[in-house]
């Protein structure tokens, strides 16, 4: 096993060699003669640009702007390092835009910002997002965060996502629901205990409700512990969760509890606390690279303990990369608005269904082992799983077209969906839709 100072080594030599960086830049048309040339810039670039002048939807026809996605951050919560700055989070918005060329084939400008206001974010965004087919918002802070999408989603007519919450969201809800059908109890009757109430902590809890989740069912903590209503100086997203109760401690929010969900920081949870869970328990510990508790903690306290993390090297790891890439892919197609809690469900009921299918070799062989089906260490899809692309984003394509927030319709070039998607969930997202 490499040694901590050797995977250091490794990381920051694989960043900086053979050329520094992650992305580059690839010429679409040719350039080898002169007559390419003339067309590529002046004077044949004239031409589109007249067109685009009178119609700026011809911007699809004739650039990029269809196929490539801003992903933007001031770093001010950089992965588990915290506030950075802008310049800090580069590799990591550059490692975006490796994950969505490579699995969706969709373009990325990193952009950072070197600001904390809010307003200021809003209006650079605001500003550069006639390039962009989408914007991915990544590691900006809560509660700013809140702030700097909403506005965005409201003045602009391309999809703007902020990752850190609703692809947290999907990834996790897929994974919980089918967790839930295993062990053999439902959304609406479980109780739940959520630690960490930050950006991935809230919309977490908000897409839980919107699926069907009890908020009287719900204890979510911060650093002071249990949210109630008693707390003074609480922001409106946390006071959406306050609970009248005289429990105040971690400890006293799990005893019964069905499912913890953690999105806070390392080894906050003791197995003596996983003990005093409900029978047969549902622990994501999130925190990532260190959980907030180890997966053989969670089993030597509760042997039928279902455990989901953020880490590769555990089963069950709950990774935004399986549905990102794929919900702006699906968006991309047909040229969606926005992206609605409708589309995030279709993302989500498409990685429960794909879940279930029988596991191809090609992934069986690429993470190593003989054998993988559904059950309480395969909840989710294999990062690997080549087949998400035309599970999810067709899904998400489906669901824009039907909640009327999609310019062009379903793509002809997409197959039927693989699974029945229940559209009863999906229409009737007024409260979202422009």
């Amino acid at each position: 096993m490499s040694t901590p100072e050797a995977l250091k080594k490794e990381a920051l030599d694989y960043h900086e060699y053979p050329r520094p960086g992650k992305v580059g830049m690839s010429i679409t048309k040719s350039t080898e003669t002169q007559k390419d040339l003339s067309l590529a810039y002046t004077p044949g670039v004239g031409e589109p640009v007249l067109e685009i002048h009178k119609n700026s939807e011809d911007a699809y026809r004739y650039t990029n702007k269809g196929n490539l996605v801003a992903v933007i951050s001031n770093g001010t919560a950089i992965l588990g390092l915290g506030n950075l700055g802008g310049l800090a989070s580069k590799p990591v918005m550059e490692g975006k835009g490796v994950l969505f060329k490579k699995f969706a084939d969709i373009d990325v400008f990193d952009i950072e910002i070197e600001t904390t206001v809010p307003s200021q974010v809003i209006e650079t965004v605001y500003q550069i997002a006639p390039t962009f087919g989408g914007i991915n918002l990544e590691d900006i802070k809560a509660p700013e965060c809140f702030q700097i999408e909403y506005e965005l989603r409201k003045r602009l007519d391309i999809p703007v996502f902020h990752d850190d919450q609703h692809g947290t969201a999907v990834i996790t809800a897929a994974a919980l629901l089918n967790a839930l059908e295993i062990q053999g109890k439902t959304l609406n009757t479980a109780k739940i205990v959520v630690l960490g109430a930050g950006a991935a902590g809230i919309a977490v809890t908000q897409f839980l409700v919107r699926l069907g989740a009890l908020r009287e069912n719900i204890f979510m903590l911060d650093r002071e512990g249990i949210i109630h209503t008693e707390r003074h100086g609480l922001g409106p997203y946390k006071f959406a969760f306050a609970r009248q109760t005289s429990k105040r401690s971690l400890q006293e929010a799990l005893e019964g509890a069905d499912v913890f969900i953690g999105v806070s920081g390392p080894d906050l949870v003791k197995k003596e606390d996983i003990a005093r869970m409900s029978k047969a328990p549902i622990v994501f510990a999130l925190s990532n690279p260190v959980p907030e508790i180890y997966p053989h903690l969670v089993r030597e306290a509760c042997p039928e303990a279902i455990v989901a993390t953020g880490r590769s090297d555990f089963p069950n790891q709950v990774n935004n990369v399986l549905c990102f890439p794929f919900i702006f892919r699906g968006a991309l197609d047909v040229r969606a608005r926005t992206i609605s809690t409708g589309m995030n469900i279709a993302a989500m009921e498409a990685l429960r269904a794909l879940a279930k299918q029988p596991v191809s070799q090609e992934v069986l062989e690429a993470y190593g082992v003989k054998s993988m089906k559904f059950g309480s260490e395969y909840l989710i899809p294999k990062p690997l799983d080549s087949r998400l692309r035309s599970w999810v984003a067709p899904a998400v394509a489906h669901a824009a077209v039907q909640s009327k927030v999609a310019k062009l319709p379903y793509p002809a070039h997409y197959a039927q969906l693989p699974f029945e998607l229940n559209l009863q969930s999906i229409t009737g997202d007024q409260d979202e839709e422009k």
